[in-house]
């Protein structure tokens, strides 16, 4: 079992940057993949990124194409998500989660392990 902690959400202005991290327990890190969604308010958990057990492969929402990168570092367990160009429709709780099994889903459904979530908050 994986354990999964969110970290480095705040408050920034539109425009501003914000890099996410997600921590994860075990020794078994590389086998999974990583992806991030997120959860505005009144609004269903939708896909932003994913990248796959190696880190080569990485598949983003179009709507955070060109500002999102996902990445990770097998050898520290942690994830991230570096967000540049916020959007005040950005804002939103975001979650990282771990799927055992495929390479890149972008379906929550896919995914095996959820961290409890840090909140993103754009002003304009």
């Amino acid at each position: 079992q994986v354990q999964l902690v969110e970290s480095g959400g705040g408050l920034v202005q539109a425009g501003g940057s914000l890099r996410l991290s997600c921590a994860a327990s075990g020794r078994t890190f590389f086998t999974y993949a990583m992806g991030w969604f997120r959860q505005a308010p009144g609004k269903e958990r939708e896909f932003v990124a994913v990248i796959s057990k190696s880190g080569a492969g990485t598949y983003y929402a179009d709507s955070v194409k060109g500002r999102f990168t996902i990445s990770r570092d097998n050898a520290k367990n942690t994830a991230y998500l570096q967000m540049n160009s916020l959007k005040p429709e950005d804002t939103a709780v975001y979650y990282c989660a771990a799927d055992r099994t495929l390479a890149t889903s972008i379906r929550a459904a896919e995914y095996d392990y959820w961290g409890q979530g840090t909140q993103v908050t754009v002003s304009s």
